[in-house]
């Protein structure tokens, strides 16, 4: 399938350059993945869609302060760097600019030598691996030093770092926020275990390579990118009563429907499990574990559109994205969302 398939006009107008007062007084557009009805809606509406006995998922990884601005050592020269995964100990792979002027053995200092970051293996698209050192703990330092690192289409500065993680942010690892999940209040998600829904609990750390466009024509031919993830024996014992009492499954988001199909893809049954996922999900793709979707509005020709469409169809998911255009939308990550059900 080419990958013009999945493109869409969007005015730049449309991307939500910050954050909503309240999360959850974003728009929520209902698509039927059947019929390809589509519904305009508030998301406080969602509570509407949820039955006695469902599961709701969510992913509780936390987004790390990882963007750090700092110098190299030898020239002072200005340097900026983005942590993207820890590879072992701390040693980390991470994205730099400028990169192409940081070699192996060479080191970047982070406020006033806070943090030394050594260069040990160049990586491909400006990748390297570095090895830190620092006194104390780096959760304390990175607090301390470093910004949130924002997709590239966000201009705006975020005055509060707080509105780039969920209310449930609980694990640190993500280089993103799993931003389906930035609309839930504590109240709201209060309300929805009032109505008889179970929550449940997975960890994707989301890695950059979530914003990097398809650079394939065919998009058989695409690799995806890694990320960790890890499940715990509650929440496999809860989605696997959930599927055997038939009632349905819920995932908040693209990376939890990810995590979820890959444990059902490897296992054919929910199981406490960690690892690396690259599962690309797109059209054709048989879906084992969920049942609904909440998701927000994606980039044009990117792997999170074919997933989107992979659970409804193209048709009726293009459909239902021109149609958020006609209606002034809010796209991407701090943007409007949908539930696909």
């Amino acid at each position: 399938m080419n990958i013009e398939a999945f493109d869409y006009d969007l005015p730049e107008s449309l991307i939500a350059q910050t954050p909503l007062k309240a999360r959850d007084t974003s728009r929520l557009l209902f698509l039927n993945k059947t019929t390809g009805d589509i519904e305009d809606l508030h998301f406080k509406d969602i509570l509407r869609f949820f039955r006695p006995g469902d599961t709701l998922v969510l992913n509780d990884t936390k987004v790390m302060p990882a963007r750090l601005f700092g110098v190299k050592v030898e020239t002072n020269a200005q340097v900026e760097m983005l942590m993207l995964t820890q590879i072992e100990g701390n040693d980390w792979e991470v994205l730099l600019k400028p990169a192409k002027r940081i070699k192996v053995g060479q080191s970047l200092s982070f406020g006033d030598g806070k943090i030394i970051a050594t260069c040990i293996k160049t990586l491909e698209q400006g990748g390297r691996v570095m090895r830190l050192t620092y006194d104390g703990i780096l959760q304390e330092r990175l607090d301390e030093l470093g910004e949130m690192p924002l997709p590239p289409y966000i201009k705006e500065r975020l005055d509060d770092k707080d509105r780039y993680q969920t209310v449930y942010a609980k694990e640190t690892g993500s280089a993103a926020a799993p931003t389906a999940g930035l609309h839930f209040t504590d109240t709201l998600l209060e309300e929805v275990q009032n109505k008889g829904v179970r929550l449940a609990f997975v960890t994707l750390h989301v890695g950059l390579g979530t914003f990097r466009p398809v650079s394939v024509e065919n998009i058989d031919d695409h690799k995806m990118h890694s990320e960790y993830y890890t499940v715990s024996q509650e929440t496999a014992d809860l989605l696997n009563q959930t599927h055997a009492e038939g009632h349905r499954i819920i995932s908040v988001g693209t990376t939890t429907t990810r995590t979820l199909e890959t444990i059902r893809r490897d296992y054919d049954t929910f199981v406490a499990t960690s690892g690396w996922t690259d599962i690309f999900i797109y059209p054709g793709f048989e879906f084992k574990a969920i049942d609904g979707l909440i998701t927000n509005f994606h980039l044009p020709k990117s792997t999170l559109v074919m997933l989107v469409s992979a659970f409804s169809t193209r048709q009726y998911v293009l459909n239902a994205y021109r149609h958020a255009v006609q209606e002034g939308y809010r796209f991407f990550s701090f943007g409007d969302a949908m539930i696909i059900i």
